[in-house]
C-alpha cells in the first residue's frame, strides 16, 4: 500500500509498534517506576481500529508508537526525553483523532508518526523511514531468494563444483546461502560498493558466508590432538593408536571445516601421523614378542600391521571426505601436505597415501581416483633428488600424479617466496586449499622479525576472504570516461581496502564458540580462548586477499596481444598493484596479500558483466569465459615448457596465492611427467599436473580424454579435469558438476 508522505511515495508494509503507556528510561528514573502518560483521556480513541496491510483489524494502541520511535532513536544513538516522547504521542493522537474515522490504514498511521518525529528529531524520523524502506527491500529480496530457490530445487546449481546440488541437504544449504548473500549485500555494503559488485568491477567472493566466519586455513590438527580436546561437549582423549587417530582426525576435519568456507589444509600430515604409528607398532611388536616370536619376525609383522593401518586409514579418509557433505552442503575442500618426513613411519605414511590414491576407489575392475583430500607434495631437492633419502617418495609421487593428477607439487628449494621461507627458517608455507598462501607472521615481531632468531608462524593461521579486481573492465571504464587507468584502479583498490578493514573489525567481534575446535581447542594459533571470548586477538595474524582475474584479457584490451605475444603491460600493472598492497599493509597494520584468483563460476559471470557494459570485444569478451589469474589463454598453441616460462614472469607478483599448471599431452609417460615436474621445482613453482582422465563406468576401461569407450562403446563415463588449482568431475553419470562456460573452456584447452 502506497501513501504520499512529505512529498515522498512510501510503501508502509507491516505494522509498526505503538501504544498508551510511556515508561521513563531507567537512566532517568532512580526508582525504576513507570511514568504513565494516559493521553487517551484527552480524547476517545478506544474504538479506533488500525487496518493492517493484510486487511485485518487491530485496536489502536499508542504504546506501540512509543516502542517504535524508541527503537528508531536507538539505531541513531539518540535518547528521546520524556517530554519529547509525550510531544510525539500527543501529535499522533491529535492527528488520529482529526481523521474522524473509526478505522485508519497502517500506511496513514506510519505517515502520521513520521511527521510527528520530523517536528521533534529529524534524525530519528530518518531512522524510522529507513527501517520501513528495509521492509520494502525485504519483499524484493525474498522474492529474489524464492526465484533462486525454485531454480535450485528443480534445475540445480553448478556455481561450486564441490557441491552436489542434486542432494536435498545441498539444496537447503544453497537456498540459505542465497538469503545470506542478499543480507550481506543489503546490510554490509555501501551503495558505491554494491554498485561496483553489480557492475562487475570488483567481485566479493563467498558473500553467502562472509557474514558468519573466516575463509581458508592451515589447521593445527597436531595441537588439537595433543593431550586430548573437547568436541561437541564430549571429551576426546588423545588417541593411542594409528587406527583411532585416523577416525579422530576425520571427525576433527569434518567438524571444523563446516564452521568456515574455503580450503581446509592439514599441513605435513605424515609427521602428524607418525607418532601414532609408532604407538601401534610398539603395541603389535610387544604382542608378537609375548607370543614367542623372535625380534626380527616380530618387527617384520608389526611393521606390516602398521602399513595395513595406514592403508585402511587413508582409504577411510577417501571414503569419508568424498561422500559425506559438510553442514554447508558441499564436500569440504580438504588438502593434506606431505613428503618431508624422513623417519620410518613418516616415509611409510607418504608412500602408502600416494599408493592408495593411485589405486583409486570403486569396484574391483572399475576403480578411479577420488578428489579429496587434495594431496600436495612438499619437494626438497636435498631429500627427493635421485640418490637422496626420500627419492622413493618422489618416485611414488610421480607414479601417482601420472595416474590421478594429484599430488600437486610445491617447490621448497627453488626460487621465490615459499622457498625462501623454507631455506631461511625451515618453515613450510603450505597452500590453503587450491592456491592461497599466508604472508609471514613472526613469533615475537609480528609483521617483521624481532631479531635474527625470530621465526615465522604459518600453521594454525587463516584468511578472512578474497575480493577480486576485474582488470579488463576497469581498463574499459577508464578509457570510456577518459581517465587514467591507474586512477580508476586506485578507486577500486581503496574500495576493497575499506571492505577488508570492516571485515577484520566485524569478524573480530565474533565469539570463540562459533568454532570451538579452532578458537578454544588450539586449531588456530593462540586458539585457547574462553568459550565466550571475542576472537579479535587472533585477527592480527589473519590475511586478507586482493585478487586479480583475466590478466590475459587485460593485455589484449590494452594492445591486442596475448600474454604469450607480449605481457609487458600486465607485468607493469601487477607491479603497481603489489606496491599499493604493500602500502595499504603498512598503513593499516593488516596482512594483505595479492592473489591470482581461481575463477570457477566467476570466469563466466565476468564475461556477461563486461558485455553488458562494453559489448563484445575481440579476444576480451568474445568467449563465454575469461582466463584465470595470470595464466595464458587455454587455447594458446604452446608447449608445456613455453607455458612455464611465460607464467614464470608473474610468479613473484602474486605471493598470496598462485599455482602453475600445464597440459601433459602424454599417455601416462613417467619420464615426461618427471622431467616437467623437476623443471617446475627448479623454477620454484607450485605445480599441477594436468591430464584429462576418463573412465568407463560399464567395463572399467580407462584412457586419457575419451568421450565414448572404445572397448564397449558406452557413453557412461566418469571424467576428471582440472578446474583451476583443483580437480573436479567434468562428467559423471552423463552429467557434469561444472557450469556451461567452464565446459566450454575445457573444450578449448590446448596448453592448460
Amino acid at each position: 500500500m502506497n501513501s504520499l508522505c512529505n512529498g515522498r511515495v512510501i510503501d508502509f508494509s507491516g505494522l509498526r509498534d505503538y501504544a498508551v503507556r510511556v515508561t521513563k528510561p531507567e537512566s532517568m528514573n532512580n526508582t525504576n517506576s513507570s511514568n504513565v502518560i494516559n493521553l487517551s483521556k484527552k480524547m476517545d480513541l478506544s474504538s479506533l481500529k488500525i487496518v493492517k496491510k493484510d486487511g485485518t483489524l487491530e485496536k489502536y494502541d499508542i504504546q506501540k508508537v512509543v516502542n517504535a520511535i524508541k527503537k528508531s532513536a536507538e539505531r541513531m544513538l539518540v535518547e528521546l526525553s520524556d517530554k519529547e516522547i509525550e510531544s510525539i504521542c500527543e501529535h499522533v493522537n491529535n492527528s488520529v483523532f482529526a481523521q474522524h474515522n473509526k478505522e485508519i490504514d497502517i500506511a496513514k498511521m506510519h505517515c502520521i508518526v513520521e511527521n510527528a518525529l520530523e517536528d521533534v528529531n529529524p534524525k530519528v524520523a530518518k531512522s524510522y523511514r529507513n527501517y520501513r524502506d528495509y521492509k520494502i527491500d525485504f519483499v524484493t529480496m525474498l522474492d529474489k531468494v524464492y526465484q533462486e530457490s525454485q531454480r535450485i530445487m528443480y534445475v540445480g546449481d553448478k556455481e561450486n563444483s564441490n557441491a552436489d546440488s542434486a542432494l536435498v541437504s545441498t539444496k537447503r544449504s544453497l537456498i540459505f546461502n542465497q538469503l545470506n548473500k542478499e543480507l550481506y549485500k543489503k546490510f554490509f555494503l555501501t551503495v558505491p560498493e554494491l554498485q561496483a559488485v553489480r557492475d562487475g568491477y570488483i567481485y566479493i567472493h563467498d558473500m553467502n558466508a562472509r557474514r558468519d566466519t573466516m575463509n581458508c586455513c592451515l589447521f593445527d590438527v597436531a595441537n588439537v590432538l595433543k593431550g586430548g580436546f573437547e568436541m561437541g561437549n564430549l571429551w576426546y582423549n588423545e588417541p593411542k593408536s594409528l587406527e583411532v587417530v585416523f577416525d579422530v582426525i576425520g571427525d576433527i576435519v569434518m567438524a571444523a571445516a563446516s564452521q568456515q568456507y574455503g580450503g581446509f589444509t592439514v599441513p605435513e600430515v605424515d609427521k602428524i601421523l607418525a607418532p601414532y604409528a609408532q604407538k601401534t607398532y610398539d603395541r603389535q611388536y610387544n604382542k608378537y614378542i609375548e607370543m614367542g616370536l623372535d625380534e626380527q619376525k616380530a618387527d617384520e609383522i608389526a611393521t606390516k600391521d602398521v602399513e595395513q593401518c595406514y592403508h585402511d586409514g587413508f582409504q577411510g579418509w577417501e571414503y569419508k571426505f568424498n561422500t559425506v557433505a559438510s553442514s554447508r552442503g558441499d564436500y569440504p575442500f580438504i588438502t593434506v601436505t606431505m613428503g618431508l618426513g624422513t623417519e620410518k613411519f613418516e616415509k611409510m605414511a607418504s608412500i602408502v597415501m600416494l599408493n592408495v590414491r593411485r589405486e583409486g576407489q570403486g569396484k574391483k575392475e572399475n576403480k578411479k581416483p577420488v578428489l579429496f583430500p587434495k594431496i600436495v607434495f612438499l619437494y626438497d631437492e636435498n631429500l627427493h633428488a635421485e640418490g637422496k633419502v626420500n627419492y622413493d617418495i618422489f618416485e611414488a609421487g610421480i607414479e601417482c600424479s601420472k595416474k590421478a593428477m594429484y599430488p600437486d607439487w610445491l617447490s621448497l628449494t627453488g626460487e621465490g617466496y615459499v622457498a625462501s621461507m623454507y631455506k631461511k627458517y625451515g618453515r613450510v608455507v603450505s597452500p590453503m586449499g587450491c592456491r592461497a598462501f599466508l604472508s609471514p607472521w613472526f613469533e615475537r615481531g609480528g609483521f617483521e622479525p624481532a631479531d635474527e632468531d625470530d621465526k615465522p608462524i604459518f600453521v594454525g593461521r587463516f584468511n578472512i576472504g578474497a575480493i577480486s579486481l576485474h582488470l579488463p573492465m576497469i581498463y574499459a571504464k577508464a578509457k570510456q570516461e577518459g581517465k587514467d587507468f591507474y586512477e580508476v584502479l586506485d578507486y577500486y583498490m581503496e574500495m576493497i581496502r575499506g571492505l577488508h578493514k570492516r571485515t577484520y573489525d566485524y569478524l573480530g567481534e565474533m565469539r570463540a564458540s562459533v568454532n570451538p575446535l579452532a578458537y578454544c581447542e588450539g586449531g588456530f594459533y593462540g586458539g585457547h580462548l574462553g568459550f565466550h571470548d571475542k576472537i579479535k586477538p587472533l585477527m592480527k595474524y589473519a590475511t586478507a586477499s586482493f585478487g586479480i582475474t583475466a590478466l590475459n584479457e587485460l593485455q589484449e584490451i590494452h594492445n591486442g596481444k596475448s600474454l604469450v605475444e607480449d605481457g609487458q603491460f600486465a607485468i607493469e600493472v601487477m607491479e603497481y598493484i603489489n606496491k599499493k598492497v604493500a602500502q595499504f599493509k603498512k598503513e593499516d597494520g593488516y596482512l594483505y596479500a595479492l592473489y591470482g584468483t581461481p575463477a570457477e563460476n566467476l570466469c563466466g559471470l565476468q564475461v556477461k558483466q563486461f558485455r553488458k557494459k562494453y559489448g563484445v570485444v575481440d579476444k576480451v569478451s568474445d568467449k563465454p569465459y575469461v582466463s584465470n589469474s595470470f595464466h595464458c589463454h587455454v587455447s594458446e598453441k604452446i608447449t608445456p615448457i613455453q607455458k612455464q616460462d611465460c607464467e614464470k614472469r608473474f610468479w613473484d607478483l602474486m605471493n598470496g596465492g598462485k599455482i602453475q599448471y600445464v597440459k601433459y599431452p602424454l599417455d601416462y609417460n613417467t619420464e615426461a611427467v618427471k622431467t616437467l615436474v623437476l623443471r617446475a621445482m627448479d623454477m620454484g613453482f607450485y605445480e599441477g599436473v594436468n591430464l584429462s582422465l576418463s573412465y568407463c563406468d560399464d567395463c572399467g576401461h580407462e584412457e586419457l580424454n575419451m568421450d565414448v569407450c572404445p572397448k564397449c562403446g558406452s557413453k557412461n563415463l566418469t571424467k576428471i579435469d582440472r578446474m583451476n588449482g583443483y580437480l573436479s568431475y567434468s562428467r559423471v553419470k552423463g552429467d557434469s558438476r561444472l557450469a556451461d562456460h567452464k565446459m566450454e573452456e575445457i573444450k578449448d584447452r590446448v596448453s592448460m
